[in-house]
């Protein structure tokens, strides 16, 4: 079972190659019910679209923003989306006592995908691997 962080998710959306490519051969040896966003990933693509409208200056980049709002709504309806909830949210405390520091959204993330017993696929694995006991890859490579 598979976390997908928010950039292997952006690699799906926009298709980025080659990454697109290796991703989904990848992904393609699973069963597409092994895969997971989380609503962390959620929240950033929102905030991104949010900021996004908030600084348009024309018409035609506010329709853009809002057009990744739509986006991102189709995106997460279709996915199987994992909560951040009580032992997510301890497993963040816990690891915040620790002093793990990374990018609160990537701890969130970690914890998420530590609490569901699930690999995170990830590019940033420099921050994710300092996550004791999380499981992490890229598959993009």
């Amino acid at each position: 079972m598979f976390v997908l962080d928010t950039d292997h998710i952006v690699v799906i959306q926009r298709q980025t190659q080659p990454e697109y490519s290796r991703l989904l051969q990848r992904m393609a040896r699973h069963p597409i019910t092994d895969f997971y966003f989380t609503v962390i990933s959620f929240h950033e693509q929102a905030l991104g679209a949010n900021t996004y409208v908030s600084r348009a200056r024309t018409w035609a980049e506010v329709a853009r923003g809002y057009s990744m709002f739509e986006q991102i709504l189709r995106d997460f309806a279709a996915a199987q989306v994992l909560s951040f909830d009580g032992v997510p949210a301890q497993l963040f405390d816990q690891l915040r006592a620790k002093r793990v520091r990374i990018p609160t959204m990537d701890l969130r993330i970690a914890s998420v995908a530590l609490a569901n017993r699930m690999t995170v696929l990830t590019r940033n694995l420099r921050d994710f691997q300092q996550v004791p006991g999380l499981p992490v890859e890229d598959w993009t490579m």
